[in-house]
């Protein structure tokens, strides 16, 4: 990867974490559509707790890994609410991009080479390419320094 591609992806990193960080801690506390249409047909005291009625809602259990260190969008053991969610964003971004580039880095690895001669310094000097696989950018500082 060319450094030019690396500043782009560490400062979109950086803004997904902030994102996660911050941001996160500030979304709806309340249930969203599909939530809401699970509770049709049920009445609801303030506190969200089925007090009567019949609705899909009232055959939920707990998830299997309810008791995971990640469960309800917090960090078991974190006992400031801001911190404990902000932190299991960040955890849950920091995995996501570590498997996500793991990924595409198996993928380049294994992908066919590219022909020995398109990096070449006289490749393409006069701006035509061919092959098509020159990066555009490179294209246009040629054009730039043979104009």
């Amino acid at each position: 990867m060319r450094k030019r591609n690396w500043g782009f992806v560490l400062g979109g990193l950086l803004v997904v974490l902030l994102l996660a960080g911050v941001v996160s801690n500030y979304a709806s506390a309340h249930p969203d559509g599909l939530d809401s249409s699970l509770l049709k047909g049920c009445t609801v005291n303030a506190d969200g707790e089925i007090t009567g009625g019949s609705c899909p809602a009232q055959r939920t259990r707990d998830h299997e890994l309810a008791d995971s260190p990640l469960a309800d969008y917090g960090i078991r053991g974190v006992d400031n609410r801001f911190l404990s969610t902000g932190l299991s964003g960040v955890l849950g971004v920091l995995l996501t991009f570590a498997l996500g580039g793991g990924l595409f880095w198996l993928a380049r690895r294994h992908a066919p080479a590219a022909s020995a001669g398109s990096d070449s310094a006289g490749a393409g000097a006069s701006g035509d390419d061919p092959a098509g696989d020159s990066d555009p950018a490179d294209a246009g500082q040629r054009a730039a320094r043979a104009g």
